[in-house]
Formats: C-alpha cells, structure tokens, sequence
C-alpha cells in the first residue's frame, strides 16, 4: 500500500501558520496576473506594432493567437506532470520561461521572432496557471479558507484580464509596443526568488510511470480543437477543411485519449471524477459562462471604440467597473458561499449576469454612460459569482492526490469555452449585420461586400467612396452593428439563463468531507502549530470531523471513516479517499447534489 505524503516537502515559512497561507496566496496571485495581463495586453498595441514589424495577415493572426492557442493546448500536459515532478518545480521554471520570453518579444525585429516568443509565452502560461490552482489547494485544506482563497484568486485573474487593455493603452501611447512584454520582466525577476523561498512543495500520486504519449495526445486534441473553433470564429466555413479538419482531428485525439486513460492502471487523469455531479456541472458552468461572455466582451470593444469613438485606453477605462465588480464578488464569495451554496449561487450568478446583457441591450449609437456604468457592474459581479463557486466547486470535488489535473480540466474549459464563444457569437453577429449592408443605395454590390466582412472594414470602404454614398454607407454600417449586437446579447442572455438551469445538479449546502489523506498529511507534518484546525486521532475517533472545517455556519460535514486495515490489505479500498462507508452519507461523494441523512 502506498500513500502520497506531501507535508515533510514542505518549508516551515510556507506552511508554519495561518499568516504565512496568505502570503504564499499573494506569489501565486501576483504569478496568475501577469499570465491574465498577458492574454488581453497586446490588442491594444495590434495597431503599432503592424505599423513597425510589416507582418502578412497570416503573420498577424498567429502574433495573437499563438498564445492562447498554445497555452490552452498544454494545460494537461502540465497540470498532470506537476502532480508527478512537483508544482513548485513545474511553476518555477515557468517562471523562468515567461520571463525570457517576454524579454524575446519586447525586442523582436521581425514577425517570425515575435510569433516565436510568443509560443513561448504560451508554453510558461501553461506550466504557471494549472500550478497556481493545485498548490493553492494543497495550501488550504480548509474548505472555507480555501473557498476565500480562490475568490481572490479569481477575482485577481479578472483584474488581469480588464487591466490590460487599460494598461496597454497607457503603454503604447506613452511608449512603444515592445513595453507591453517589458513589464513582465522585472515582476518575474521579482517572484522567482520570492517562490522559490516561500511556495511548498507538493506532488499527487507517486505510483506508475508519467503516461507521455497521453500527454502528447490530450496536447494535440485541444491544440486542434481550439484552432478549428478560432478558425470558425475567424468567419471561415465550418465545412471547409481549415477549420472541419483540426476541429474533427483534434476531437478523434480526445476521444482517444478518454479511451486510454480508463484503460491504464495510473491514468494522468482519474476519469471517475467526471461521475461526480459536482464536477462535471461545474466545468460545464464554466465553460458555458465563457461561451457566453468572451466573444461578447469583444463586440462590446468595437462598440465602445467604432460606434462610440472612444480611444483604446478610453475604453479600458470604461471597463474598469466591470474589474471593480468582479473584485467585490471575489472579496464576499466565501461568505456568500456559505450562506446560500453552491447551487443557489452559481443558479443566481448567471440570472444577474443574464439580467446585466439584458440591459445593455438599450445601447444605441450614442453614448450612455450610466446604462454602460449599471450594465457592466452586474455583468462583473455575476460573472465572477459563478465562476468562483464553480471553480471552488470544482477543486473541493476532486481529491489533493489530483488537484494538477483537476486545475488543468478547469483551465482548459475556460479556454475552450472563450475560444467557442468567440466563435458563436462571432457568427451570429456577422449574420445579423451583414445583410444591412446588402443594398445601401449608391453603393456598389462589391464594396457592399467588403464593408459585411467588419465595421472597420466598412469605415474603410465608406471613406474611399466618399460623398453620399460613402456617408449612406457608414450610417447604414453602424445601425446594422448596433442592431447585430443587440440580437447577439439575446443570444448571449438565453446561453447564461442555461446555465442557471444547469446549475441546479450543484449541491445546496457547501459540504466539508473529511479527506482522510488530507488529515494524515497534516498530523504527520513537523511543522504545524498548535491550532485546532490539523485534529488528531486522540482526539477525534475514526470518521469523526476532524479540525473546525469539518464544521461551522454553512458548512455540512460529511463523514467518511478510514478503511478496516483488512480491507486496505485486500486493496479493496483506496487509503486517500475510502470506499466502504458506514452510513450513508459517506456512500454520497461530496458534491453529489443529494442531501445528506
């Protein structure tokens, strides 16, 4: 019998008290926010940098997309070989590797070494972000603080994520585009040390060999997934063999991969997690709030800078309710997490989010500022409630032993989720508007066709006409986008009320399971401090809760007692999480959405 026991790997400074919790929660937040800040930070700097680097349009396609498409398709890879090697390890080095990259991009000269940084960039994204999540779990074992960990958590990656238009405008207007990538360069200098002295060490299961050729296939089935969906995103046909290829390809690889792991004895990821209602529910809540919001929030930037004239850092500016929004959700999420649940809180975060696209659905062509104000504030709000209590959902479901692989599946789904809202409601704007500009009169049927490939396009062709074809042809290209992204927000509001309705499989009561792994690790460790919250067997009796996370206000345990040692003998029971309940609770994982008795 053999049994993961990360408490001795870790340093005294990172898990001696409470206090220094929370400052380990700061590196891996400071880590997660230069990785968000990366993903949105340079379409504000498209402009100059097509100016100074002469990039072909293919050229310029992957300088975008070669980050998240890379990062995206690596997540698994890495997750699940931090579960194996080491978190720490796998985040220091990369670390290491942003770092570099960044320092390749900021002074690339032509396209071909941007593209390469790039790809880079995406390869330490993807070691940094599923290592955060699965360190931060084994930090916090507590349910309740680590459900306030990951508000932050969450809350920090949308700040990431709406700062960077914000402080890319600055940049690039005070600048050059290069100064995008520079900024990463001194805050890695500054976390690799600040990590390597403070973060804990910790690994999941130490039995059977690292599956590479799995690795490599869920790497290749994601990698064409994502690019196949971007392609359809992009306005190509979803028959065509650029994009039908990589998405049929991409999905024959994950089918394949699925097959594999339920067949081999220590599969990079526990398919049986999938069979908790919890888990499965909350990955499908995120990814359909990304497939919901992403390409939204996309078409809401050209509103704000084509139909209302606004400056990219005028833009961001706006946006920044949205990031204050989604702070303040983080900040209460624990709480309210506790008091209402899982289900009521994930089920209400997508209503008030549906009710927040609902709103903006009076934007005009002239500039509301409270409607966008109002509208944006509940938007980051109740987007950031169901994101936080289905990630938390998510990570408390699966067991410490797997929480690489588990960070790994959420972070794929809210990749995958974006890249398909991106496309779906990329189609259905470019089907609402493009017949408005069918017959605009004056203008010729080709340039017609033009102006329905984008309104920016459409602005273009308006002033090479000119006169009053021209102006017919640029009024008539904002009333059709305008009414486009109104039906696109219908659409958008149906996706999220969905959601809701999906969210009712999430239990009601934020469950605390005794994790006897998790319990062992902590009494076994040198290093606690003489708080109540580790336990120990001379105290509590087997199946008793063990620590106040067993219990308290908005938080039901559920017992689950150690295995009989004839029954560890007969390997009829797994010793991190125990299969032969007593009572019937324990016969109910955690999660399941059935009450306990």
């Amino acid at each position: 019998m053999s049994r993961t026991n990360t408490a001795p790997a870790r340093p005294p400074a990172a898990t001696g008290d409470g206090a220094n919790r929370w400052v380990v929660l700061v590196v891996l937040c400071v880590s997660l926010l230069v990785v968000a800040l990366d993903a949105t930070i340079l379409h504000v700097a498209i402009p100059s940098l097509t100016e100074d680097l002469r990039p072909s349009s293919t050229a310029l396609l992957w300088i975008v997309d070669a980050y998240p498409l890379i990062c995206a398709s690596l997540l698994i890879l890495f997750g699940t070989l931090g579960d194996r090697v080491g978190r720490r390890r796998i985040l220091l080095l990369g670390y290491a590797l942003f770092g570099i990259a960044s320092a390749v991009a900021a002074l690339a000269t032509e396209p071909s070494v941007l593209i390469g940084a790039r790809v880079l960039l995406g390869v330490g994204g993807a070691m940094i972000m599923p290592a955060t999540l699965s360190i931060l779990r084994a930090v916090f074992p507590d349910r309740r603080e680590r459900a306030t960990a990951i508000g932050v958590w969450t809350a920090v990656a949308a700040i990431g994520a709406a700062t960077g238009p914000v402080l890319g405008g600055f940049l690039v207007e005070h600048y050059w585009w290069g100064s995008v990538f520079l900024i990463n360069i001194p805050l890695m200098a500054l976390i690799l040390p600040l990590g390597r002295r403070l973060l804990p060490e910790s690994r999941g299961t130490a039995g059977g060999p690292w599956d590479v050729l799995g690795a490599l296939m869920a790497a290749a089935g994601v990698l064409g997934c994502v690019l196949g969906v971007k392609r359809a995103g992009a306005g190509d046909p979803i028959l065509a063999f650029p994009t039908a290829g990589p998405l049929l390809l991409g999905a024959a690889l994950l089918v394949l991969f699925v097959r594999r792991q339920k067949r081999r004895t220590h599969p990079l990821i526990d398919m049986q997690l999938f069979s908790r209602a919890a888990f499965t529910t909350s990955v499908g809540c995120i990814v359909l709030a990304m497939l919901a919001l992403v390409g939204l929030q996309l078409i809401a930037v050209q509103y704000l800078q084509l139909v209302l004239g606004l400056s990219p850092l005028e833009t961001g500016l706006r946006l920044l309710p949205l990031t204050f929004a989604a702070m303040a959700a983080g900040a209460t999420g624990s709480y309210t997490l506790r008091r209402i649940g899982p289900r009521r809180m994930v089920g209400w975060g997508f209503v008030l989010t549906a009710a927040a696209v609902l709103l903006l659905t009076f934007m005009g062509q002239h500039d509301r500022p409270l409607l966008l104000t109002v509208g944006f504030v509940l938007l980051g709000f109740g987007l950031q409630t169901t994101l936080f209590s289905a990630y938390e959902s998510m990570l408390s479901e699966a067991p410490q032993r797997s929480a690489g692989a588990a960070a790994s599946i959420g972070e794929t789904s809210y990749q995958l989720g974006a890249g398909m809202g991106t496309a779906l409601l990329g189609s259905v704007m470019n089907a609402a508007y493009a017949p408005g500009l069918a017959a605009v009169p004056g203008v010729p049927e080709e340039a017609s066709r033009a102006a329905a490939n984008s309104l920016g396009e459409a602005y273009q062709v308006a002033g090479q006409l000119g006169g009053a074809a021209g102006g017919a042809l640029h009024q008539a290209a904002r009333h059709a986008f305008v009414g486009g992204l109104h039906i696109t927000l219908f659409v958008s509001a149906g996706l999220l009320l969905l959601g809701a309705v999906m969210a009712r499989r999430l239990p009601r009561v934020m469950e605390c399971p005794v994790d006897v792994e998790e319990a062992v690790e902590a009494m076994s460790a040198e290093d606690f401090g003489p708080d109540d919250s580790r336990g120990s067997d001379e105290r509590h009796g087997p199946g008793e809760p063990r620590g106040p996370h067993e219990s308290g206000e908005g938080c039901e345990p559920v017992r689950r007692p150690r295995p009989t040692e004839a029954a560890e003998r007969s390997g009829l029971a797994e010793p991190s999480e125990p299969r032969v309940p007593a009572t019937r609770e324990a016969i109910e994982p955690a999660g399941s959405g059935r009450p306990a008795h």
